[in-house]
């Protein structure tokens, strides 16, 4: 009986030493960090098909939300735990998609479908393309991958290399395009912009996410709902995100501005790489630094 005893103790001992374990990692990939496989080449050359990086959590803070009424595609409230630091211009940021199934007419998170791009402008930053170049205004820091925007810059006629040559707000008298592109103000919590015909076309998927309203363009006025509006405080902080590979990304150049509390945090490291075709391990991508 005591050999019995003894066994049923080592076992007792064990089962719960694996379920702190269970717990520990929880919490962590919770909180923490949390890993992602990269699925296409949008970020290339950092980030390849294949690779599986580490993603921090902690900068902005752990996000926590009804799973379930997001699987149901029913309204939910995303908190933030308390964070130690921003996010910076050039970051690599993995984040929700903020529109579902290419309904880019109103913001709506797709919590199955994550996304990898760089942080090209950030709350209260103006944004602008010239000759296809990244441009912050009143910053000198260079932006994005440098040579994918010579790329666009040189291309003699990008839709015959299948490049989507118009993007964002997609308005005929606007006229932006991936080679002359805004000025674009990204919103920062407490931004207030004056209310008309640009500004709607820029704007409108914002307001209408936050104050759950429909905005709408009358008589060359903006009606919130019912309610005419001349100037709108916004509510929420806001980032426009590039990939790498601009000729092969859907990024904000095409579908507009992303809201910080879709974003799940800043990848740092790739912690394992395989060869998508050879299914290989690629050794010299293992314990990278993503910069």
């Amino acid at each position: 009986m005591s050999k019995v005893r003894k066994i049923l103790a080592i076992l007792e001992n064990l089962a719960f030493f694996v379920f702190c374990m269970v717990l520990i990692l929880f919490l962590v990939q919770l909180f923490c960090f949390t890993s992602f496989k990269i699925p296409s080449d949008s970020m290339e050359p950092v980030l390849k098909d294949g690779d599986r990086i580490l993603v921090n959590k902690m900068i902005k803070g752990a996000r926590l939300f009804n799973v379930f009424a997001a699987l149901d595609n029913e309204d939910f409230t995303i908190h933030r735990m308390p964070g130690w630091g921003n996010f910076k211009r050039n970051d690599i940021l993995v984040f929700n998609f903020p529109y579902q199934q290419n309904r880019w007419d109103s913001i709506r998170m797709d919590v199955m479908q994550y996304y990898v791009k760089r942080c090209i402008a950030l709350p209260g930053d103006t944004l602008e393309i010239r000759g296809g170049f990244y441009k912050i205004r009143g910053c000198n820091e260079q932006v994005g991958n440098y040579q994918a925007q010579q790329y666009i810059a040189n291309l003699q006629h990008p839709k015959q290399h299948g490049i989507v040559f118009g993007t964002f707000p997609y308005n005929k008298q606007l006229k932006w395009n991936i080679r002359e592109f805004g000025p674009l103000p990204v919103p920062q919590k407490g931004h207030v912009v004056e209310m008309d015909r640009t500004t709607y076309h820029l704007y409108k998927q914002l307001i209408g996410w936050e104050q759950k309203k429909k905005l709408r363009l009358k008589d060359g006025q903006v009606l919130l709902g019912d309610s005419l509006i001349s100037r709108y405080r916004f509510e929420k902080n806001y980032y426009f995100v590039s990939g790498d590979n601009m000729a092969n990304s859907q990024d904000s150049r095409y579908w507009g501005m992303l809201p910080e509390e879709y974003i799940v945090g800043k990848a740092t490291r790739i912690w394992y790489s395989e060869d998508k075709f050879t299914e290989k391990p690629r050794w010299d991508r293992m314990m990278k630094k993503i910069k």
